[in-house]
């Protein structure tokens, strides 16, 4: 798939992520929606997690949005990538705002650059991993919230090589599987 096709069936993927939600959102879902805040986020605020060598800083979590979206933002080293997986119950959504990443989602791979978005469903395979000379900065959205909490475990690991049983046994907890 060429990448201007690839972007386009993100941007399609984008927008069904974001309506169909509130579609068939539950009463429960209102309550907690109804309890949310306004929010500013300032460019250097956010909690900082180092998970396993990918630099996040949290934005929004389930507990800012009622639990329909979290928001992290990445800045990473040419090399720091995911390897290939698949999430049983979330979207991603990958803007880049600087640098360029190679995205993998399904069969298609392509280099991703600012302004570009890369959409990777949930039963979907889909890997990305930094790429060029420059650092990049990406804006990850997950749909809905709770991927944070992995995250979280995640960064808590020891500095070090990480024990790969020890991330895959984190990771199913959540429902996210290597492939």
């Amino acid at each position: 798939m060429k990448r201007k096709e690839f972007i386009k069936r993100s941007a399609i993927g984008l927008s069904v992520s974001l309506i169909a939600p509130s579609a068939f959102a539950s009463t429960s879902s209102e309550s907690k929606i109804s309890k949310m805040a306004a929010k500013v986020i300032r460019s250097a605020e956010g909690k900082k997690v180092n998970v396993i060598g990918d630099n996040m800083t949290f934005k929004l979590t389930g507990e800012d949005t009622g639990g329909q979206f979290s928001l992290m933002q990445e800045y990473n080293e040419p090399g720091v990538g995911v390897p290939l997986h698949v999430h049983e119950h979330e979207d991603e959504i990958f803007k880049v705002l600087e640098g360029e990443i190679e995205m993998e989602v399904g069969d298609t791979k392509t280099v991703l650059r600012a302004g570009d978005i890369g959409f990777g469903p949930r039963g979907v395979p889909h890997a990305w991993r930094v790429v060029g000379t420059q650092k990049a900065r990406v804006d990850l959205s997950i749909f809905p919230a709770g991927l944070e909490n992995m995250f979280m475990e995640l960064g808590q690991l020891p500095a070090g090589p990480p024990d790969f049983a020890k991330v895959t046994e984190i990771c199913g907890r959540y429902g996210v599987r290597f492939v």
